[in-house]
């Protein structure tokens, strides 16, 4: 299913240069100085993005990234705020406090956007898509749309629930999170405007609605821990024919087993031990698409010493067998 999907997003990103972020307007209004002139981005992969002004003040953001990694730089916007959801992938960034927040498929965020506008975004799975809806909460207390001011909505109060105490705020997926975003990623054209005008007013009620010491917090740590987890993800994935223990690791890095853990599945999305299954039973799989090996050559490079092992693993990984997956390409 990944690789699919994947295939589908290169599609969409095939005309983007290397390094660049490509911003496509679907609206005139020029609102929204976050999009202006003052954005400027880097990379070592590809984004695609297409923005929609919604009401004044409030743009939604349907980004595509193929890249590790994305620096930002725009102006300090004190007075917006931005709500962030993860459709697929993982991204994460570092806030102004030197906390890091990462966020996997269906996820939430908010924060206000003079605390990410120097900001590197961390992409550990290599992609990412998700919607950012960007509010300008001066403008939503003194022009609301007529349902939000029939509610009593006004930034001051947003701003005072999710950006307080810490800066920002980031809850894990759940149905009512699901039940906003889900429809906003598969509309058809003239439906789309319609949509967010309705979508974007109803998650605006339902954070207003939210009790946010009673919902679950995502975890967030230290750029320091963050970066030795980094670290030994690169050990582990360039000594695929080695098998690391938790144990060991924590030992040569100086982190307890915890806390390794613990920050491994934050910034990848998985244990390490199921998140390494997948990453060998994913280079396997490119290495039966792309050379000539015997099945038991590639078995023994990611690690594998039992060919009925690799076998059982990459069809419980893939629903095939490794045979029969490369006769899928071979011509």
């Amino acid at each position: 299913m990944e690789t699919g999907y994947l295939s589908e997003m290169d599609e969409k990103l095939a005309g983007v240069p290397k390094g660049k972020l490509l911003l496509e307007r679907h609206t005139a209004e020029h609102d929204a100085p976050f999009l202006s002139e003052q954005l400027v981005s880097s990379s070592d992969g590809k984004g695609f993005a297409e923005s929609w002004t919604v009401f004044p003040g409030v743009v939604l953001l349907h980004s595509y990234y193929r890249a590790k990694q994305y620096s930002f730089h725009h102006a300090p916007l004190q007075s917006v705020m931005q709500i962030n959801h993860c459709r697929q992938g993982r991204i994460g960034w570092e806030m102004h406090d030197g906390t890091t927040v990462y966020l996997g498929a269906g996820d939430l965020s908010l924060h206000m956007m003079d605390a990410c506008a120097e900001s590197v975004i961390s992409l550990p799975l290599g992609f990412y898509e998700g919607i950012a809806i960007s509010v300008d909460l001066e403008t939503l207390t003194h022009d609301p749309p007529e349902i939000l001011r029939e509610a009593g909505i006004k930034g001051q109060k947003l701003h005072e629930k999710f950006c307080n105490q810490n800066g920002h705020t980031a809850m894990p997926a759940s149905t009512q999170i699901e039940h906003i975003f889900s429809e906003l990623y598969v509309l058809p054209y003239d439906l789309q405007m319609p949509y967010f005008k309705l979508k974007v007013q109803e998650l605006l009620l339902f954070l207003s609605m939210l009790d946010v010491s009673e919902e679950k917090q995502l975890d967030r740590y230290y750029s320091q821990q963050i970066e030795t987890i980094k670290t030994i993800h690169t050990q582990l994935t360039q000594h695929l024919d080695r098998r690391y223990t938790i144990e060991e690791l924590a030992k040569q890095y100086l982190i307890n087993t915890s806390a390794l853990k613990a920050v491994f599945k934050t910034v990848y999305g998985l244990p390490v031990a199921s998140y390494m299954k997948e990453y060998r039973i994913k280079e396997a799989a490119r290495m039966l698409r792309e050379n000539s090996s015997s099945v038991s050559e590639i078995a023994a490079a990611v690690g594998y010493e039992s060919q009925s092992k690799f076998t059982a693993a990459f069809k419980e990984v893939l629903q095939i067998l490794p045979t029969a997956y490369r006769k899928q390409f071979q011509s």
